[in-house]
């Protein structure tokens, strides 16, 4: 029998095993498009952790109630209050970033990452486990994120969160404030998360044949 999931269980998941950006590949729209500035990652990141939260709480918490047949509208409804919400707060204390960030905090309506998770998780699981997995997923999204936007940030303008790390010599690389430098970090990450991921998968199948 499968074990049931749990809060810490759900939120583990979403962290490392199903990374939503290194692992299933989602949200790639923002994840290419505002990781120039590693405070930009860290907003993005949060932001969408709200949303995810709180539309997975209150969609398996509903999901008893909402037919089937309008279940898409009502996911719609759900996760768009939220996103009206961190939209309203971001404008209200962080106008800054809100404007750095533009279109793309609207656009968390849509996020591929809040739909899955809605659809393939909270509309088959308990509130709390859910809580979790929205929690996991999003600051799964946020640090991903945000290490992308370090390494862009500090090639492409040798800062991080503004601070100066490279000499004054240093000469920055344009194609990292581009998208196409985002897809060459992502790649080059991507490549390196798989390689982790395949090396303590060996030890722990090497660990279990000894046992």
């Amino acid at each position: 029998m499968a074990k049931k999931p749990t809060f810490f269980s759900a939120f583990l998941n979403g962290l490392w095993n199903e990374n939503p950006t290194f692992v299933l590949m989602l949200g790639m729209c923002p994840t290419l498009g505002i990781t120039t500035a590693a405070i930009n990652g860290v907003g993005m990141g949060l932001a969408t952790t709200f949303v995810l939260m709180f539309s997975n709480l209150f969609i398996s918490a509903l999901r008893n109630i909402i037919p089937d047949k309008v279940r898409i509208p009502a996911y719609i409804i759900v996760i768009a209050s939220f996103v009206t919400m961190i939209d309203l707060m971001m404008q209200a204390f962080l106008p800054d970033l809100r404007s750095a960030l533009g279109t793309y905090i609207p656009l968390i309506v849509v996020n591929c990452i809040i739909f899955a998770r809605a659809e393939s998780y909270a509309a088959k699981n308990p509130p709390l486990a859910s809580l979790g997995d929205g929690l996991g997923m999003g600051l799964g999204f946020t640090c991903a994120i945000t290490f992308l936007a370090c390494i862009r940030e500090l090639f492409g303008s040798g800062a991080i969160f503004g601070f100066q790390i490279m000499p004054a010599s240093y000469q920055p690389m344009a194609i990292m404030n581009q998208v196409a430098g985002g897809f060459i970090t992502l790649g080059l990450l991507l490549a390196a998360v798989n390689a982790l991921k395949t090396s303590m998968d060996h030890k722990r199948k090497a660990k279990e044949a000894h046992a």
